[in-house]
């Protein structure tokens, strides 16, 4: 007999975007990169991602704006409160980043790495063990 896979539930701040993912989780990471510092307002986000086909929008599709961020991402945030909520991106249009802090239950793992490393903010101190990665990609390996 197998067991269907575990679904959280995640919102934006007044609660107007709902949405549901099924887990397995892909990854689970912090990123430094400056977008992420500028969009959210702090030193790095902690993002997840899923399938696409793992994630339902429950509740709020005419309250989600969309922001093309980059030549090849897009950010999706709540119109009323302005949380930001996912993350697409044309280099894995399989995926979709999801932002950890928005997730009203746990999820599979915890933060695995900090990519984007070389970009983070010179005021804050990184005190864990966790993998450290940067240059280009923001996923290659570094000194830092």
């Amino acid at each position: 007999m197998t067991s269907e896979p575990t679904q959280v539930t995640g919102a934006c701040l007044c609660g107007a975007v709902r949405f549901a993912v099924r887990m397995p989780t892909i990854f689970c990471g912090h990123c430094h990169c400056t977008l992420c510092q500028r969009n959210h307002g702090a030193a790095y986000v902690t993002w997840f991602a899923v399938p696409r086909a793992q994630f339902s929008l429950e509740a709020g599709e005419s309250d989600l704006g969309h922001h093309a961020s980059s030549d090849h991402g897009t950010r999706s945030f709540c119109r009323r409160c302005g949380s930001s909520l996912f993350c697409e991106s044309t280099h894995h249009p399989e995926k979709l980043d999801i932002v950890l802090a928005n997730m009203e239950d746990a999820i599979d793992r915890a933060p695995q790495v900090h990519v984007f490393f070389d970009d983070r903010a010179p005021w804050v101190e990184v005190g864990d063990d966790l993998p450290r990665l940067g240059g280009e990609t923001g996923l290659e390996p570094t000194d830092s």
